[in-house]
């Protein structure tokens, strides 16, 4: 008993002194660690006692509903429906958000049926972590969180623009100031955007839930916004401005490639869903909540989007759309120069909320990453009063508010994109592994071969779309194999399920698989290769420097905290799946 009670060791205090030590076994590290695995029961239990203390279930459904759709209502309705209106898709920018919608919705059926069955705050990286290992779901996590922190700084300095509009100052640049010497791009210092991060760094700091109905009274006013500017354009519009334009073409005046091309860039209206997933362990009821939060919150922006971009083309022949504050623009030819105002006011309410939400998703993360010891274990500490990770989110709140200071960040919105589009790729293909091999006897050889054919031959598909529509032949081959091979695969995993236990009654898992995480895999690809040489190139820079960062501290600190501790405690091993016994004991230990 005395063994079984000994304390684990500070891996801060030992790691540090004996670096140059740990950096001559990173191989055999490497080997031991980058595809170690936990069980999803360890997730709940053994690793969410290191933040100290449990973060508070106080959230329903409704709360998860609001805090989605607040998170997705952010500017980019506001900023890119006009762009792809005039220069993308035309009139039909209302299919283009219709399939943005459908990758969406796809995906977040992903994301419900790993929330369910690991209800962390986690997210995407907990779902990887358990399925493909630690790597990856570092590899993913890193990436979540740079989406967060850059796109919550442009988000904060947009806010200030849009503050600009609602009192009615022209120049949105008016309330920066400008600091001679500084490169162009960083020249231009936003202290609302910083008293913005701050004010909502300080909430999220003091509850969850406060927060949480705070973004509840400003999405309700938001969506109440959106239904004004919907009923305006359509009680003020012309069906001819959509169906016979001035600049002609009819509804699709760029064809099917403008249609889909358009759906690419609206997608990033949509990214924020995933926010819902990390409130799992302060959700009542995970199981029946979580569905109609995640899925609920995109089906409702979805509709909300599309119905936006028809009001501004019925206002609005495509052709004379305003490439920026379309919507303000559009206002003003009808007449209503003060709803100009109005628009700005209710773009800045939706930022808010946006932030907020954004805001809320990021320290969960990070908080779960810390636990993992990938990071500093005290960005995992949950404050014991207020039950909220507190270290974690003034953290991000610091670094998100020193780059929205000085940084213009139009120019990585690309690099924001290429991560996020690939963590939900990672995550749809981490589904299809975990509920045909994890979760069953199954080989996972045939899995893997088919993950491999379907990321290819969707890789081929989108390339020869990319080339040009004159490659019909390319499209043709590569869409059929990827329907053949799902359908192949599909008959074969069925017929083995014969031999497998049901699944357990009650439990919610997405339909039709493995049809909707390979359409999900699909689109998410896609939508990547529209995406610019240079963003790839940012990438590929962010990339390396991430794993670089892994190899030098994150396989130390975690080789430290499970291979070492783990011997401390009697429990052997590097794959934690092999045994429950010693996961009872670890936990006793750490609980005691």
């Amino acid at each position: 008993m005395a063994a079984a009670i000994r304390p684990q060791p500070n891996t801060s205090t030992i790691f540090f002194p004996n670096y140059l030590h740990s950096l001559s076994q990173t191989p055999h590290r490497l080997r031991k660690r980058m595809l170690a695995t936990w069980t999803p029961d360890q997730e709940l239990n053994q690793v969410r006692l290191r933040s100290g203390a449990d973060m508070r279930r106080k959230l329903n459904w409704f709360d998860l509903v609001a805090l989605g759709v607040g998170g997705m209502l952010g500017v980019g309705v506001f900023v890119t429906t006009g762009h792809v209106a005039l220069n993308i898709s035309g009139p039909s920018v209302f299919i283009s958000y219709i399939i943005a919608g459908l990758s969406a919705l796809l995906s977040s059926l992903c994301y419900t049926e790993f929330s369910i069955e690991i209800p962390v705050a986690g997210g995407a990286f907990s779902y990887l972590r358990v399925t493909f290992g630690e790597f990856v779901g570092y590899f993913a996590g890193a990436n979540i969180l740079m989406e967060y922190v850059l796109s919550n700084a442009a988000v904060a300095r947009s806010f200030t623009e849009y503050l600009c509009c609602a009192f009615g100052v022209s120049d949105p640049d008016s309330w920066r100031v400008e600091v001679d010497g500084f490169v162009k791009g960083y020249n231009m210092l936003d202290f609302p955007a910083v008293a913005l991060i701050a004010l909502l760094t300080l909430c999220l700091c003091h509850s969850t839930k406060e927060s949480s109905m705070l973004n509840m009274i400003m999405t309700v006013f938001h969506v109440i916004f959106f239904g004004f500017i919907v009923i305006a354009g359509f009680c003020n519009g012309s069906v001819e401005n959509l169906v016979k334009p001035g600049g002609g073409g009819g509804l699709a005046p760029f064809g099917v490639k403008g249609v889909l091309d358009g759906a690419a860039i609206v997608y990033f209206g949509y990214i924020g869903y995933d926010s819902v997933s990390t409130m799992a362990e302060e959700i009542q009821h995970p199981s029946k909540t979580l569905p109609i939060g995640i899925v609920g919150s995109v089906v409702i922006v979805s509709a909300l989007y599309c119905l936006m971009a028809l009001s501004l083309c019925f206002m609005v022949p495509y052709d004379k759309i305003s490439d920026k504050a379309s919507f303000s623009m559009a206002f003003q030819n009808m007449g209503w120069k003060w709803a100009s105002n109005v628009v700005g006011a209710g773009a800045s309410l939706g930022i808010v909320a946006s932030l907020l939400v954004a805001m809320l998703g990021q320290a969960r993360y990070l908080c779960v990453i810390g636990r993992a010891r990938l990071v500093p274990s005290w960005l995992a500490k949950v404050h014991a009063s207020t039950g909220t990770p507190f270290n974690a989110t003034l953290f991000l709140g610091v670094c998100t508010a020193s780059i929205a200071l000085f940084t213009d960040l139009e120019i990585v919105f690309d690099m924001i994109s290429i991560g996020t589009l690939l963590v939900f790729y990672l995550v749809a293909n981490a589904l299809i592994y975990r509920r045909f091999v994890i979760n069953t006897t199954n080989h996972p050889l045939p899995t893997l071969l088919y993950l491999f054919l379907l990321s290819s031959t969707s890789l081929g598909f989108s390339l020869a779309w990319k080339l040009n529509q004159k490659y019909w032949w390319g499209l043709t081959t590569f869409g059929g194999f990827t329907i053949t091979t799902t359908a192949f695969f599909h008959y074969m995993v069925h017929f083995h399920c014969h031999h497998q236990p049901p699944p357990p009654a009650g439990k919610w898992l997405v339909p039709l698989m493995p049809w909707p995480a390979a359409a999900s895999i699909v689109l998410n690809v896609f939508l990547m290769t529209t995406l610019k040489r240079l963003a790839f190139q940012r990438f590929g820079v962010w990339a390396c420097l991430i794993t670089l960062f892994y190899v030098l501290y994150g396989v130390h600190s975690t080789y430290q905290a499970e291979e070492v501790d783990d011997r401390v405690s009697g429990d052997i091993g590097t794959n934690h799946t092999n045994s429950s016994t010693p996961q009872i004991t670890k936990v006793v230990i750490q609980v005691l």
